[in-house]
């Protein structure tokens, strides 16, 4: 049986194993990739990937939850922040997040897109186990930002959540594209900065202290 290296207690492993899963996953598609291409990326040995996970589709899984669980740590930041009192600055601050957490994660957005358009098991999890969850708590806020009159009250929050979706996301899914179009790099960090304005005002207008 393979087992981890000596001096590894297995997290460090896991965390190169799960890093190099998404973004293969992401680039080649889950029938593409493979548990010998992912070990490679890591730099590990084939056998870790079923001694710690089992099968691919455990494998995926576990990239999956891993990613989610890093975009939901911030948007609980926020959410949980009794600082915040205005719901438009905490709406602000989510896209902030939200945007952050993509540009520096763009195979999530590549990964969900490319599952998101399938029929099958694999959209099923991801919608139950974290796309739900996640839209419920958005929901939430955008429903009081609705009755407060700074969206419009006659919407689904359906399609706020996917116009939010595309506008933040899709740039960065475009990078290529966007470089060859206006000679912008998407992931500079001032455009990252300049992007997420771009979106809240999309939203909301300029914040309400230099409207």
């Amino acid at each position: 049986m393979v087992k981890a290296e000596a001096g590894d207690s297995g997290g460090e492993t896991r965390e190169l194993i799960l890093v190099a899963a998404l973004q293969t996953f992401a680039e080649k598609g889950f029938s593409g990739a493979t548990t010998r291409q992912i070990a490679t990326a890591a730099g590990v040995n084939h056998g870790l990937i079923p001694y710690y996970f089992g099968t691919k589709p455990k494998l995926w899984q576990a990239a999956v939850d891993r990613a989610f669980a890093q975009l939901e740590a911030g948007l609980d930041t926020v959410l949980e922040d009794a600082s915040v009192s205005d719901d438009r600055e905490r709406l602000r601050l989510l896209i902030r997040r939200f945007v952050r957490f993509v540009a520096r994660n763009p195979e999530f957005v590549k990964l969900m897109n490319d599952e998101g358009k399938r029929r099958g098991p694999r959209m099923r999890w991801l919608v139950d186990r974290h796309v739900k969850p996640l839209y419920t708590a958005v929901k939430d806020q955008l429903l009081r930002a609705q009755q407060q009159g700074f969206l419009p009250d006659d919407v689904d929050p359906i399609h706020f959540h996917y116009i939010l979706a595309g506008s933040v996301g899709f740039i960065f899914h475009q990078a290529e594209e966007c470089k060859r179009l206006s000679g912008i790099d998407p992931f500079d960090e001032a455009i990252i900065e300049d992007h997420s304005r771009a979106v809240e005002y999309f939203f909301f207008g300029p914040p309400q202290d230099v409207a």
